[in-house]
């Protein structure tokens, strides 16, 4: 069967097309500037290619686009849309709805739209891109939502709680939901394959380091907590996301600054983290450049980054009781070799290891740290699209019975 896997946001929309036969990357593309005049680019996986401009008023032109690039434009790999045997779409927040992946109907959609305050700027896009996807295709061909915060659904109160006033847990639903949950889980199954060992026996921390990062703790094959919280601005400092930042702090710049909540969830969302402390970019390989020609800020922003990451990687070990396997993901885990030696090198108490030539491997699926090491460490470079879909043929194959 032929998957197509949508994820769409506001202004874009990406999509792979995989053969689940062989679980093949048949072709990816990105529909963007949805709204402003239109862009698609399509690679098929054999190099050709297709850009084009196209008007894009809405999300249903950009599909009929990626329709047209998939079945009858000179990088088509299919002969017609009805080879396509279902959709799977990455739904940003399913909130506490959503434990798992789950078909789409009505009723979905209706109750991913109810969660549109929690998710602003992706669940509204995610619906259209389901609605577009369903004006497509029509209704006889399957399409499944498969949810970021789904993963995190096993964290216990202890760990979802905020401490504030109950209230608004019954009220509002104010608690931590957790991210990149399909991250988390598609390298914490492959690190369980790679070590021959159930999940359920490891106890294993996925660091997910990208633009945006999160960390997991993984115990008993199940997420116990994760960095990110109500919102993936909560957690460590990321590339222009605050992180965790005292609320009195908030306020107060708020007040003195004489700024809106809008205007000061822009600041946090957009203009702190890693670009805020530079001043440079919000790019690790911007910063590195620039620390490494003596930008003090640069640097700073390194150092805090870093020590970030170990400060929670560490409060893992202690909730789970120790550690059998660490894995880097994302862009900047997969590919920074000093953060990774870095990391390593301050938990080295515990007994890890750094395998240095293996650390220099980049965007690899690999055991960085040596055999004695009494922590496995590894990269292993996630592939969400391909956890969706899974989860979408797993559905679809239930559903013939």
């Amino acid at each position: 069967m032929k998957i197509l896997v949508v994820n769409a946001g506001s202004s874009s929309l990406k999509y792979q097309l995989i053969d689940m036969t062989d679980e093949k990357l048949l072709a990816k593309g990105l529909c963007e500037r949805i709204g402003i005049d239109g862009i698609i680019s399509h690679k098929a996986a054999d190099g050709r290619e297709y850009n084009a401009k196209i008007p894009m008023p809405t999300h249903s032109e950009a599909f009929d686009a990626l329709v047209f690039a998939l079945n009858k434009s000179d990088a088509k790999v299919i002969d017609s849309m009805d080879e396509i045997g279902a959709v799977g779409h990455r739904v940003v927040q399913g909130g506490a709805i959503f434990s798992k992946s789950t078909l789409v109907n009505d009723k979905v959609i209706d109750d991913i739209e109810s969660l549109n305050e929690l998710a602003p700027l992706h669940n509204p896009a995610h619906v259209l891109g389901i609605r577009a996807c369903i004006k497509a295709l029509g209704v006889d061909v399957p399409e499944v939502a498969v949810f970021d915060t789904s993963f995190h659904q096993t964290m216990p109160p202890k760990a979802f709680m905020y401490a504030l006033p109950y209230e608004y847990y019954e009220k509002y639903k104010v608690r931590r939901y957790g991210f990149h949950g399909t991250s988390h889980r598609y390298v914490s199954d492959r690190c369980a394959a790679i070590m021959g060992c159930p999940k359920k026996d490891i106890r294993m921390i996925t660091c997910h380091l990208g633009n945006g990062c999160s960390i997991s703790a993984i115990k008993d094959g199940v997420c116990i907590d994760t960095s990110m919280g109500f919102t993936p601005l909560d957690g460590f400092m990321m590339g222009t996301r605050t992180g965790t930042v005292d609320p009195s702090a908030i306020t107060f710049i708020a007040e003195k600054e004489n700024l809106s909540p809008k205007e000061m969830s822009d600041l946090c969302n957009k203009k702190s983290g890693v670009l805020g402390i530079s001043g440079v970019s919000s790019d690790n390989r911007d910063i590195e450049k620039a620390a490494k020609e003596g930008n003090v800020r640069a640097q700073l922003a390194t150092d805090m980054q870093r020590y970030q990451v170990v400060k929670f990687i560490g409060s893992y070990i202690a909730a789970m009781g120790g550690a059998d396997a660490i894995v880097f993901t994302g862009g900047i885990g997969e590919n920074d070799a000093s953060l990774r030696e870095y990391v390593m090198d301050k938990l080295s108490f515990l007994g890890i290891k750094c395998n240095q030539e293996n650390n220099k491997i980049r965007g690899k699926e690999i055991k960085i740290s040596t055999d004695d090491s009494k922590v496995s460490v590894y990269i292993i470079p996630t592939n969400e699209e391909l956890v969706i879909a899974r989860d979408t043929l797993e559905i679809v194959n239930n559903l013939k019975g």
